[in-house]
């Protein structure tokens, strides 16, 4: 009973500050600057030459011992190639199987097909057109390293991938009666 008064007396503090308060003073002047006119709309850009995609570059794919079966290595280098290839229609590819195999010169040479036709598989699976890919084996023509040591036949080992023009029909561009 003694915090009554107390307490009647804080609600009705309260209940007269929640009641609409009264407009705040009139603020000092201030100069307010006229609002600067829109910049004119700026003149288009110069059209620009569309830049060619980067360049289609070479890649080498590498494979174990008397094999064609492509490493994990391998098809990341290829999905590489790949994503790069597509932004450049305008480029083919030439796949050049190597070897470095302890076998005949015939043995070597299928050998170095079987790989170019498993990278050559590879890209196609993933999109490319076909048409844009070509194989060649060089068997054991063309090493990379020489040596006869194992570090020089697993530089051996390998795909080249080699981006080339598109074929152009010679005969018909230059034959207008061809057309």
């Amino acid at each position: 009973m003694r915090f009554l008064p107390w307490l009647s007396a804080l609600l009705l503090l309260l209940a007269a500050c929640s009641h609409a308060q009264s407009a705040p003073a009139p603020a000092v002047a201030q100069v307010v600057a006229e609002p600067a006119p829109p910049a004119p709309p700026a003149a288009a850009p110069e059209p620009v030459a569309a830049r060619p995609p980067s360049e289609l570059l070479p890649v080498s794919t590498y494979f174990d011992y008397d094999t064609s079966e492509l490493t994990p290595a391998a098809r990341a280098a290829l999905q590489d190639f790949f994503d790069q290839a597509q932004a450049r229609p305008d480029q083919d590819v030439r796949i050049e199987g190597n070897c470095d195999e302890r076998g005949t010169t015939e043995y070597n040479l299928a050998l170095g097909q079987r790989r170019a036709d498993a990278a050559k598989k590879y890209l196609e699976d993933l999109g490319l057109d076909p048409a844009r890919v070509s194989t060649i084996s060089n068997g054991k023509e063309r090493p990379r390293a020489t040596g006869s040591d194992e570090a020089a036949w697993k530089e051996n080992r390998r795909d080249d991938l080699i981006p080339t023009s598109k074929k152009v029909n010679v005969s018909s561009a230059a034959d207008p009666a061809s057309n």
